[in-house]
């Protein structure tokens, strides 16, 4: 029998490991910026975590949980098990039993791991993906949430991409009430244009009625949250829609983005790009001031965001950004020149630059294919002659330009180092 992957998973090598390994350092180097501490929660929790978290009629848990069974009835663990779908829940249930919600509850944490849902397999859609998290505790104010969007951004710039932010209100336990009666009362006059899912979803959770892929064009007419929000939200939504415009971040305001997880509450954003198909949505959040106070804590105040780190790998693919690729490929020609070379990607190296040394053994073609091979930006060529003035041939593969430039001049030559 041949072993393969099963259905809905995937290896990840080459460039598409590359490519998701250098979004999570990105996003770790910046959770550093912004003074955010790393968290690793368990992969797998106790089912009801998760239904009392994400909702009982969330798509999380009615179709895409993947249950554990226990090995014997005697497991000290009692009640069913689940594999985490995503890593809000798990950190939350952390924070808590950690007793910081009491001690301590201003928090800023990230997450980094795979998660799994079993899903209808796609591109850009796997059954085991994986997600860069950041989530903030004990701060109920507009400013926490507009500065996860503006790391979000931070991020797209430091990886080059274009991105849409979307962003909405869904308002909190005094507004969002009316807004649930108008919804219902729209969903049960176009009841017979609405999927299967909406008329389930109608009577108990009709706010997922917005959430729905299939009746997109339908859910237009449908009631906006942010003509129903209480002075209060409409003032934070306001500080965050202005702050964001102050840190230059652009957006689009979209009155029908509601999540498909029940725990939020006012600010919600999506992040999606325009290079990728119907799967587009690269990184989502939002705030959830209940969450802690409904599994068992304190009442703290909480908003994160989660990056799908292979969807936003695609969106670097689809603008051909070949992230993790070499700085420079190092070209020895001579046997002489190949301890300098090793001495020059050694320094190299050490200021923060990747590097490649091709192999010796090839001549200086074929070290020059392999440069292009692994996209590398530039061609550092060393041979005898250069040996003896102390300079080196600096090769941009881009366009083929050479120039000669000192030993003592490399690093500045390729360009700055990236923290």
């Amino acid at each position: 029998m041949t072993l393969t992957r099963l259905r809905g998973f995937q290896d990840l090598m080459g460039a598409a490991a590359r490519s998701v390994g250098y979004i999570e350092d990105r996003a770790r180097a910046i959770a550093r910026r912004y003074a955010i501490n790393e968290i690793r929660i368990p992969l797998i929790e106790r089912l009801d975590l998760y239904e009392r978290s994400s909702g009982e009629t969330s798509d999380v848990v009615e179709k895409q949980m993947y249950l554990v069974r226990r090995h014997a009835e005697s497991d000290a663990d009692s009640g069913e098990m689940a594999l985490r779908p995503e890593g809000t829940p798990g950190v939350v249930r952390a924070y808590i039993e950690a007793g910081l919600d009491r001690s301590d509850p201003e928090q800023r944490l990230y997450y980094s791991g795979p998660m799994l849902r079993y899903e209808r397999p796609q591109k850009g859609r796997y059954r085991q993906f994986h997600q860069f998290g950041v989530e903030m505790f004990g701060r109920a104010d507009a400013a926490i949430d507009a500065e996860l969007m503006l790391m979000l951004d931070d991020l797209r710039g430091d990886l080059g991409l274009q991105l849409e932010f979307q962003v909405n209100s869904l308002g909190c336990q005094n507004c969002r009430p009316a807004f649930r009666e108008a919804l219902l009362a729209w969903g049960r006059e176009h009841y017979n244009e609405l999927c299967e899912d909406c008329h389930q979803r109608l009577e108990r959770n009709p706010l997922r009625i917005l959430d729905c892929k299939n009746d997109v064009r339908l859910t237009e007419s449908a009631p906006r949250t942010i003509d129903y929000l209480c002075e209060d939200c409409s003032r934070h939504f306001e500080t965050v829609t202005t702050l964001l415009t102050a840190g230059s971040v652009a957006y689009v305001v979209n009155p029908r983005l509601v999540r498909g997880l029940d725990y939020y509450t006012r600010t919600t954003f999506e992040v999606t790009s325009n290079a990728l198909g119907s799967q587009n949505t690269v990184a989502a959040g939002g705030r959830y001031d209940g969450l802690v106070e409904q599994l068992g804590g304190a009442a703290v105040a909480g908003t994160g965001f989660a990056i799908g780190v292979e969807r936003l790998a695609l969106a670097l693919a689809a603008e051909s950004i070949a992230p993790g690729s070499p700085d420079a490929v190092v070209i020895a020609l001579g046997d002489k020149a190949l301890p300098v070379a090793m001495n020059i990607a050694h320094d190299l190296r050490a200021a923060g630059f990747r590097i490649e040394v091709a192999s010796p053994d090839r001549g200086l073609k074929a070290q020059l294919r392999r440069a292009d091979r692994v996209k590398a930006r530039f061609a550092l060529i060393l041979g005898d002659n250069e040996l003896e003035r102390g300079v080196v041939q600096l090769r941009r593969l881009g366009d083929g330009n050479q120039s000669e430039i000192p030993t003592g001049g490399i690093a500045a030559a390729i360009g700055e180092v990236r923290d």
